[in-house]
Order: C-alpha cells, then structure tokens, then sequence
C-alpha cells in the first residue's frame, strides 16, 4: 500500500513539473509577443509556471511545492530563457500558445484536483482546486503581459478545466487506476479547450435587453 501511495506521489510530482514547464514556456511566449528583455521573459515564465500550483498549495494548506524542492523554478527559468533565444524561430506563436496553454491547463487541473483528492477534500472543493491551479497562471500571464484575461474573453477554458477534473473524480470513482484517471482527464480537458479554439466554439454570451417600464403591473416605480 505504501509502494502504492509513493508512487501517486512521484507521478503527481512529474504532472506538476510537465505543468509547470508548459506554462512557462506559455508566458514567455506572451513576452515575447510585448518583445520584452530577457528579464521579462524570465518573470512572465516563473510566475505563469508556478503561479496556479502556489495558491492551490496555499489554499490547501499544504507546502508550496516549489519552496520545498526548487526544481520547478529552476525549470521554469530555464524554458523562458530557451524561448527567449528560440521565439523568433516560430512562424506563428499565437497559435502555438493556444494549444501549448490548453495542454498546461489539462495538466494542471489534473494535478490540483488530484491533490486536493489526496488530501480528504470533498468532490466539489477538488474541482475547484482543480478549475482555480488552472486559471491562476494564465490570469497573472496576461495581467503582466497586458493580454485580454481569460475570465473576460468569451473563450471556453475555465469550462474545460471543469471538464478535466469532473472526469477525474468520475474516472476515479469508477475504481481506475490513477494513471488511467490522470490520462482520461487531461484528455478530456485538453480535447475540450483544443476543441474549442480549433472551430471557435464558445458558451452563449449574455445579452442586453430593455429594461422593463416602470408602472406596469407587478413592477415597483
């Protein structure tokens, strides 16, 4: 049983530096659309890459992962740096970032609500973990990189996190092993937000209507 649990652990440990090396990459590929200095590169991809993971920790009360082991920093630092030096190689970044960002969403939701699962919260809280490591990141990369926030843009992403964790509890209610239920989610949430951005797809908008005229029956002047 033992065996069991530390190996969870170690493939929670990998998701989390994957994640947090395809955020970074995420980030400084915004800086490098502001054409920003090296220093800029390397903000954007610490903070998009480990940004999510530090208030999901946080919220859980659990030790930042990446004050405990340093790796994930380190990594991070490394991947803004290599696109600093390689981002003007890419034809089309913007497209790339899309896909790069859905991937590092997917992973990320699988991490927090796997996580969250570990720790005995209830189904609902894990999504939420799940939803908030994945939309942290990306919010503080486009605040810093002055991008349209993914909460206002009528994108489905958020939508696609939940997709991601909801088929993890789901998958792991079912009795699969971890790794299946990891693989099911990130599928899942990735297939969902790709989905979206490949065919432009996108949750009905609210839309004004008049007000109604004061006077009327049932209506207070």
């Amino acid at each position: 049983m033992s065996d069991v649990i530390t190996q969870a652990a170690d493939f929670l440990r990998v998701l989390d530096l994957a994640s947090a090396v395809v955020f970074a990459i995420t980030g400084a590929l915004v800086a490098s659309r502001k054409q920003m200095d090296i220093v800029g590169f390397l903000w954007l991809g610490v903070v998009t890459g480990v940004g999510g993971g530090t208030v999901r920790d946080l919220l859980l009360g659990a030790p930042v992962f990446w004050v405990v082991d340093a790796t994930p920093l380190a990594l991070c630092l490394a991947a803004a740096a290599i696109v600093h030096f390689s981002a003007h190689l890419v034809a089309s970044r913007y497209r790339i970032l899309l896909y790069l960002d859905a991937f590092g969403m997917a992973l990320v939701t699988t991490v927090g609500t796997a996580k969250a699962l570990d720790m005995g919260t209830g189904p609902l809280v894990a999504v939420g973990m799940g939803v908030i490591t994945a939309a942290v990141g990306g919010i503080l990369r486009d605040l810093l990189g002055q991008e349209p926030s993914i909460l206002l843009r009528r994108d489905i992403y958020v939508t696609a996190a939940a997709f991601g964790s909801i088929a993890l509890l789901v998958a792991d209610g079912l009795g699969l092993s971890r790794l299946a239920a990891t693989g099911i989610a990130i599928g899942i949430g990735f297939g969902v937000r790709a989905g979206a951005v490949r065919f432009d797809l996108y949750l009905p908008v609210f839309r004004p209507r008049p007000g109604r005229i004061p006077g009327r029956r049932g209506e207070v002047e």
